[in-house]
């Protein structure tokens, strides 16, 4: 499981199961201080990580960038709502045929 800020850096990796975020390098998990962005990303990896259908795919996380409120992470054993609604996006597109690799 890994966790990049370059997307196409994370689809070169071929990691086994990747998240891409759209943020500034240095803050791969979220703002300094920002305990709940920071939980929720550590939430998504650990969905991914237990929820991926197979290796090879890289998901990009839907969060902006200081413009999102998050709400603290209640249920750790509950899978990540993000996570959880790019791999059903993408067990559709699978089941239609389409490409491995998917974005949120």
């Amino acid at each position: 499981m890994a966790l990049g800020l370059v997307k196409e850096v994370a689809e070169a990796a071929h990691a086994p199961r990747f998240l891409y975020l759209h943020w500034p390098f240095g803050h791969a998990l979220g703002e300094p201080g920002h305990v709940a962005q920071q939980r929720t990303v550590l939430h998504d990896m650990l969905t991914m990580a237990t929820g991926a259908p197979r290796p090879g795919l890289v998901i990009e996380l839907p969060y902006p960038w200081r413009r999102h409120a998050y709400t603290a992470v209640r249920d750790w054993k509950a899978p990540s709502p993000a996570v959880s609604a790019a791999l059903s996006s993408l067990r559709r597109h699978d089941a239609t045929g389409g490409a491995q690799r998917e974005s949120a």
